[in-house]
């Protein structure tokens, strides 16, 4: 029994809450009448109360994301349908802005908004004595870093072999990009460095080998992001893989020194460049120098072994479609292992809005809020844009197509080239999701011998390749075997652009992370 449960919908089991920890470990005196129960978006919500109910809570706090928005509302809905006397407070950033428009917000008794870590104890210890909030929105007061209680005791042994583990070492961000919730923030709020890595350090004891930074801009500080990657230097094992999100410009020599010194695959950076068109940068107060950005790329790929995943935003107001292709051309040559292209949302409170009317953005009003056509991109292009970008994942990124995927354009465009793959692809299937491996080694075959009149002998060559690389899979897929040589039975596992095993399971380990 608990009287306060503080409950969320994660996007997959994988994923262990941050902030439902952070809430927990701040309510203190509290932590004794508190429990945290977690749930994924696959759950039915009519479960999920149940499971609530069974606990006996007279206050449920909720964290309420883009991708679980709608099984929340339906969860508070039924929550206060079958036990109305049931306090139930929403925190998270889809209720911290437009809270008259939003449904669930109507339904709650309560709303707190911002970084609720400290608030959320607050509030519930003036409700558990009988003292109720004078306003149903409440501001949370922005804490301090040295205010917070840690967290990472609160990881236990099963989220240790099963789950992310996310850590932090900073708040906030510095940056103004319109399209992000960060650029709401004042400033950037660093946790004190030596009690951040007896943490770590204590992670790390408990068996701890795959660590996410959340951080949104991890080498703003390059001497905190130059002893923290000394830290994990110090404690390399061949099991360790930690993901930051790093600002593309900024890479100091202190940085690279020891960036290099990792082994292949330990390190991945998350690398936000969302546009190549300055004027578009300009347009939504995005800052970076693209000359220091291709240069830290070539050194990156030239002379460490750290996987790059970059992201691209289509649908940004002023890029049309071949401003975006040009863009995607020349990321594309600057070789990071993997290219996420996004689709533009509309997070609630973000300035993005302001160029609605100019550039004619028109979202959707479901979550995710991805824009749906803009004055440049009409509504048919943005989803042929959308099937790219899944089509992308499916292929390029997903580590089973290195050698294949340049065939696809070949001397041409990368993105124009893609492109015609993608359309060729959804008119043949009509789907973009569910397609099995082997059918769609044997799509590529057809469209690149067929469409692209390459010789079979040589795509069945660097498919097969492709199809064994890692020493996962084998078997040859039956109808490559008229164009292969004869008794071939397997090929070497490496390409001249594949991912080492190690590797490709780090890549493979980072994607099942990603949330909707």
């Amino acid at each position: 029994m608990a009287d306060i449960v503080l409950t969320t919908l994660n996007a997959r089991f994988a994923h262990a809450s941050f902030g439902l920890r952070y809430l927990f470990a701040n309510l203190k005196g509290l932590q004794a009448r508190a429990q945290i129960a977690e749930f994924t978006t696959a759950d039915r919500p009519v479960d999920i109360v149940e499971q609530i109910l069974r606990l006996e809570p007279r206050i449920v706090g909720i964290g309420v994301y883009i991708w679980n928005v709608d099984q929340s509302r339906e969860l508070v809905g039924l929550l206060k349908r079958i036990q109305p006397e049931l306090i139930v407070i929403l925190g998270g950033p889809e209720v911290s802005f437009e809270i008259d428009e939003q449904e669930i917000c109507a339904l709650a008794d309560y709303v707190i908004t911002g970084e609720a870590d400290l608030t959320f104890a607050e509030i519930c210890s003036d409700l558990l004595e009988g003292t109720k909030p004078v306003a149903k929105v409440i501001a949370a007061r922005l804490p301090a870093a040295e205010e917070l209680v840690l967290p990472y005791t609160l990881y236990d042994a099963m989220d240790v072999a099963h789950r992310v583990i996310y850590v932090e070492a900073s708040r906030g961000c510095p940056f103004r990009c319109e399209f992000c919730l960060s650029s709401l923030a004042k400033g950037v709020r660093k946790f004190a460095l030596e009690p951040f890595l007896n943490e770590l350090d204590a992670l790390f004891l408990r068996g701890v080998r795959h660590f996410k930074f959340v951080d949104r801009t991890f080498n703003l500080d390059a001497s905190m992001s130059t002893a923290i990657l000394r830290f994990f230097l110090a404690r390399y094992v061949p099991e360790l893989f930690v993901h930051f999100e790093m600002v593309p410009d900024r890479l100091p020599d202190e940085l690279r020194e020891v960036i290099a010194k990792f082994a292949p695959g330990a390190l991945q950076f998350e690398v936000g460049i969302q546009t190549f068109n300055e004027d578009v940068a300009r347009l939504i107060s995005r800052r970076q120098d693209y000359g220091k950005l291709a240069d830290n790329f070539r050194f990156l790929r030239e002379h460490t072994g750290v996987h790059l995943h970059a992201d691209l935003i289509a649908g940004l107001p002023g890029e049309d479609l071949v401003s975006f292709a040009t863009g995607f051309d020349r990321l594309v040559a600057l070789a990071p292992q993997e290219i996420q292209v996004g689709i533009l949302k509309r997070l609630r409170g973000t300035p993005i809005v302001r160029h609605d009317e100019a550039w004619e953005m028109v979202y959707s009003p479901f979550a995710p809020y991805e824009i749906l056509r803009t004055k440049l991109i009409d509504f048919d292009t943005m989803q042929r844009i959308r099937r790219f970008a899944r089509y992308w994942d499916m292929v390029a990124n997903s580590g089973n197509f290195s050698a294949t995927t340049p065939l696809i354009w070949g001397e041409n465009s990368p993105f124009f080239g893609f492109l015609a793959w993608s359309d060729w692809l959804f008119a043949k299937t009509a789907k973009t999701h569910a397609i099995a491996l082997k059918r769609l080694v044997e799509f590529l075959f057809e469209y690149l011998t067929e469409q692209r009149g390459l010789a079979a002998d040589e795509v069945a060559l660097v498919l097969l390749t492709d199809y064994q690389q890692g020493g996962l899979r084998k078997d040859v897929p039956p109808f490559l075997l008229p164009y292969l040589p004869e008794g071939i039975e397997r090929l070497s596992q490496q390409t001249s652009r594949g991912l080492p095993a190690r590797q490709a399971r780090h890549l493979a380990a980072s994607r099942a992370e990603q949330g909707p």
